[in-house]
């Protein structure tokens, strides 16, 4: 599976995100475009070290039995549960949160050094490598749930 340690993944996400506009409408789940972007910018920032997010004690009990699936090259499943810290509820600009997104998968793609967070909010501790890969999977699913 692609990750986000691989330059030609990280220039495919990027381009993807780039052909984003404010008139992509998601073929599932409740989020607009500007939302998707944050949410996802949001998600990346927990293993870049800047947003720590505690793990919840659903995960802390059920996390490692959900882990595999995770880490898997199997796509994530549409409509699945978001961790509350992942919610965005308000209508963030569109450019700011692309542009915001954007900034934080190159930092992401400069090598594992870059990852400063070894735990997942729900499924506990990850490797710098499954950090990289959940991570492209993550922004894949989203990316497809807007047809881009």
């Amino acid at each position: 599976m692609k990750n986000l340690h691989q330059p030609e993944a990280v220039s495919e996400i990027l381009q993807r995100i780039d052909n984003l506009n404010s008139n992509a409408s998601a073929q599932w789940g409740k989020m607009n475009v500007g939302q998707m972007l944050a949410h996802c910018a949001n998600a990346i920032e927990a293993p870049l070290g800047i947003r720590n997010i505690p793990r919840t004690v659903l995960g802390k009990l059920m996390g490692g039995f959900f882990k595999a699936d995770y880490i898997s090259d199997k796509p994530m499943g549409k409509n699945a549960p978001t961790h509350p810290d992942f919610l965005i509820k308000e209508t963030p600009d569109l450019e700011k949160e692309r542009a915001r997104l954007k900034n934080h998968i190159v930092s992401f793609s400069k090598g594992p050094d870059a990852i400063k967070n070894d735990v997942h909010a729900f499924f506990g501790k990850l490797t710098k490598e499954e950090w990289a890969k959940t991570q492209y999977k993550h922004l894949d699913h989203h990316l497809k749930q807007f047809n881009a």
